[in-house]
């Protein structure tokens, strides 16, 4: 893991808080030294990318029998199809050798705990930060959000109409 300081445009960044990522930096170095994916590459092996939340009790290689290298994984809260993961599939797809995308949001999600006003008011009251200014994306109905999300890449324009897209709730 190469880390990120000096860089002249990020004041911040300069120093890496090596302190706060000792776990971090100890398990990347047991980890690179018994490293056996060197051998892949940046496709998806399986053609497959799969959309969902930000929760790490999901595992989508084990929920779906596939390996590194097989899927690309997009990641976000609530498992949303927003502007940024029609840009990543778009990549994805034309570079990247991804044919079917699987949306994959989850029960026990926290942005299918309330409504926008509840989570804004939520990070309010735990930090003192008024997000109201950014869309949270709640999801009040998630079989609806989970469709309209389907729907959405199905119908963005500058993706394949072969390309074959299906939503599960996990």
């Amino acid at each position: 893991m190469t880390t990120l300081s000096g860089m002249p445009n990020r004041p911040r960044a300069r120093e890496f808080p090596h302190d706060a990522f000792v776990d971090v930096l100890d398990a990347n170095t047991r980890y690179s030294s018994t490293f056996r994916h060197s051998e892949l590459s940046g496709t998806a092996r399986e053609g497959l990318a799969i959309v969902t939340c930000i929760d790490s009790r999901i595992e989508p290689l084990s929920i779906t029998g596939m390996h590194p290298g097989d899927v690309k994984i997009i990641r976000n809260a609530g498992a949303r199809v927003t502007d940024d993961v029609l840009r990543t599939l778009l990549l994805a797809v034309h570079l990247l050798g991804v044919r079917r995308v699987l949306v994959m949001p989850h029960t026990d999600c926290r942005m299918a705990s309330g409504t926008e006003p509840e989570i804004h008011e939520a990070i309010y009251a735990a930090s003192g930060v008024d997000t109201r200014s950014i869309e949270i994306r709640t999801i009040r109905d998630q079989e609806a959000a989970l469709l309209t999300d389907v729907l959405r890449i199905r119908s963005f324009p500058l993706l394949p109409n072969e390309l074959v897209v299906a939503g599960a709730l996990y």
